[in-house]
């Protein structure tokens, strides 16, 4: 058979291409969302701190105003100054605004409304909102819009009684948010930038390290599954941890040990088949052959012939009906009909009638049933082909002047029945009594005409009617086939003080 090649190694570039592309997207979003936030946090961050400049200079600023409202300067010892004319006063804080810098100067009457402002003309009039600064007190905050852009603000009432030549109450600082905000940004881009493009070639690193360290176990799966599939099944791959590629090799292995145990007794099948087809069929080709080309002369050896035909195919025909209640069995298309059976009655039964094989081996057939015994849930049909077969082999198998010995007690919410012989010479393994074909003495049980398929059906069956079957030896070497079956639901009012106690020592006897 020939082997197909392994996955290409266009396939696993194919499959690190997209990890690290996938990676490389979830590294650029994250920097995207990573360097958005941080913009914002640092815009809050300097707008709180322009404002708090703005609330320091517009003390400083009020001063200023104040000395700009008289024509001179009052001598010490005089009363007051002479006040400046509104045209003078107006052109005097002109002059001074441009100190301010980016800022605009502005003034406010009692009622917050604009009575001058040095960046704009025609914002006299408008009335601006302030609320109390946290942190100085006396001063005001305010946020704005004049003219098309938004001013962070700062104001503060004007010291003294003299009346200001606008009769303004307030001094005010702006300064424009939009100017805050491009100096911010021009500060943090070229940072980010850099730390974007370092966190991006790290993980970029980190990525095609992780994507070998996940490529190559897929890799060694897909070369074991290919190997496997060519009919390699003992390949096994080396993936281990604790992780899930560990899990997954693990697995793998097991699957394949699974598929060379299967692959295994699939080929003993078909041999053991074989082997036992050929020799009834030999038998059936000779002596058909002999009775065709007249070689047989005498009625004797014509009768003995034929019935050798008759019995070889029989002995075909018993084994194919085996293998066919084995496969129906395995695939469950197998027909139950569960009622409520008496174990006992049926175990008396089998006994009766292999009572005669018995006989002619000088074995002695013992039953011990106690007589309440619950009835069974059990196919009748199919219990009658699984006890017989059981009480079949221990009459073929036990040597000749022994005892076989039927028995059944009630365990738990079951009833097990027993059957028990000496093994003989040829002691089997219970551990594979149970498996297709075996015999613990081929030759013997060629010659009583068994195939060694009869266990196994019957564990299958059993197993179909929820059961359990299995075999062991006791103290004195004796080979005891255990049958379980659970009590019927019929008997379960029964069930309850029986479980309580052991069943009485009374027996029935075989008829």
């Amino acid at each position: 058979m020939g082997r197909r090649l392994p996955v290409g190694a266009g396939g696993k570039l194919t499959l690190r291409l997209r990890l690290v592309a996938a990676a490389a997207g979830i590294v650029a979003v994250s920097l995207l969302l990573g360097g958005a936030l941080t913009w914002v946090m640092v815009r809050d961050l300097e707008f709180q701190s322009v404002q708090d400049q703005l609330d320091r200079q517009v003390m400083s600023a009020a001063a200023a105003v104040r000395s700009q409202e008289c024509v001179l300067a009052p001598q010490p010892g005089t009363a007051a100054c002479r006040p400046a004319s509104p045209a003078d006063f107006t052109e005097r804080l002109n002059l001074n605004a441009p100190r301010l810098g980016s800022g605009r100067l502005l003034l406010l009457d009692n009622e917050r409304v604009i009575v001058y402002d040095s960046g704009q003309a025609g914002t006299e009039g408008t009335q601006l909102s302030l609320t109390p600064s946290k942190r100085f007190a006396g001063v005001f905050e305010a946020r704005t819009s004049l003219g098309d852009q938004t001013f962070l603000a700062a104001a503060i009432k004007l010291p003294g009684k003299r009346v200001d030549p606008l009769g303004a109450t307030y001094v005010m600082v702006a300064q424009p948010e939009a100017f805050v905000a491009t100096a911010a940004a021009g500060d943090l881009a070229s940072r980010l930038l850099e730390a974007g493009g370092v966190a991006l070639v790290v993980a970029m690193l980190l990525v095609l390290l992780v994507s070998r360290s996940v490529t190559r176990p897929l890799t060694q799966l897909g070369s074991a599954a290919e190997d496997i599939a060519a009919g390699n099944y003992s390949r096994r791959v080396d993936i281990n941890g604790q992780d899930e590629l560990g899990m997954l090799g693990s697995a793998f292995n097991r699957m394949a040990e699974a598929v060379e145990r299967a692959r295994k007794v699939q080929r003993d099948f078909l041999a053991n088949v074989s082997h036992e087809l050929k020799t009834p069929l030999t038998s059936l080709i000779g002596f058909s052959q002999a009775l065709v080309d007249g070689s047989l002369l005498s009625e004797a050896e014509r009768t003995r012939a034929a019935t050798i035909v008759h019995e070889e195919s029989e002995r075909v025909l018993r084994m194919a009906q085996e293998l066919l209640d084995l496969a129906r069995v395995e695939a469950g298309t197998i027909s139950m009909h569960i009622t409520s059976v008496d174990l006992g009655a049926q175990l008396e039964q089998e006994l009766e009638m292999v009572r005669p094989r018995a006989g002619a081996r000088r074995l002695s057939l013992k039953l011990n049933v106690p007589d309440d015994i619950p009835p069974v849930a059990a196919d009748p049909e199919r219990l009658h082909q699984v006890i017989d077969n059981l009480l079949d082999n221990a009459v073929k198998y036990a040597p000749e002047g022994s005892t076989v010995n039927a028995t059944a007690r009630l365990s738990g919410g079951s009833v097990e029945a027993v059957v028990a012989n000496p093994a003989g010479a040829h002691r089997p393994d219970p551990d594979r009594m149970f498996d297709r074909f075996y015999r613990a003495d081929p030759s013997r049980s060629a010659a009583a005409g068994g195939v060694g398929l009869g266990l196994s059906i019957s564990r299958e069956l059993v197993a179909a009617m929820k059961g359990r079957m299995w075999a062991d030896f006791d103290d004195s070497g004796n080979l005891r086939v255990h049958l379980m079956l659970p009590a019927s639901r019929e008997a379960g009012k029964k069930l309850e003080p029986a479980m309580e106690q052991e069943a009485s020592p009374g027996s029935r006897p075989a008829a």
